[in-house]
């Protein structure tokens, strides 16, 4: 049983950065993919980073909105993934959840039907 366990959240003034961190456990596939989603009041939930993770794992993808604030990365040995976002701006305020999909890479995957599995989320707050 696959259980996400999201931390790390909370308010950050407009420039400033903010780790967030999912604790996985459960998942016994050689590969898999990990994305944090993210969704602010009124709006759809939306992808910003994915990360395929076990054998011949390591790719990354990122949302336009992200690309080169946030990046992606797995702590093989803590069975973490976390987010690490810099230069934060007021429209990243949402609340931020972490997913994982069922034995295949990130490619293709990108909407949030496609990841089964989900954190509770933590909410980020930028002004």
């Amino acid at each position: 049983h696959v259980q996400l366990v999201e931390s790390g959240g909370g308010s950050v003034q407009t420039g400033g950065s903010r780790t967030l961190s999912c604790l996985a456990s459960g998942d016994s596939d050689t590969i898999n993919c990990v994305a944090w989603f993210r969704q602010a009041p009124g709006k759809e939930r939306e992808t910003v980073a994915r990360m395929t993770i076990g054998v011949g794992g390591g790719t990354k993808h990122y949302s336009d909105s992200v690309l080169g604030r946030f990046t992606i990365s797995l702590d093989d040995p803590k069975n973490t993934v976390s987010l690490q976002m810099d230069n934060l701006k007021p429209e990243d305020t949402a609340m931020y959840y972490c997913a994982k999909g069922v034995g295949r890479r990130c490619v293709g995957l990108r909407a949030p039907s496609d990841f089964p599995y989900w954190g509770q989320g933590t909410q980020v707050t930028v002004s």
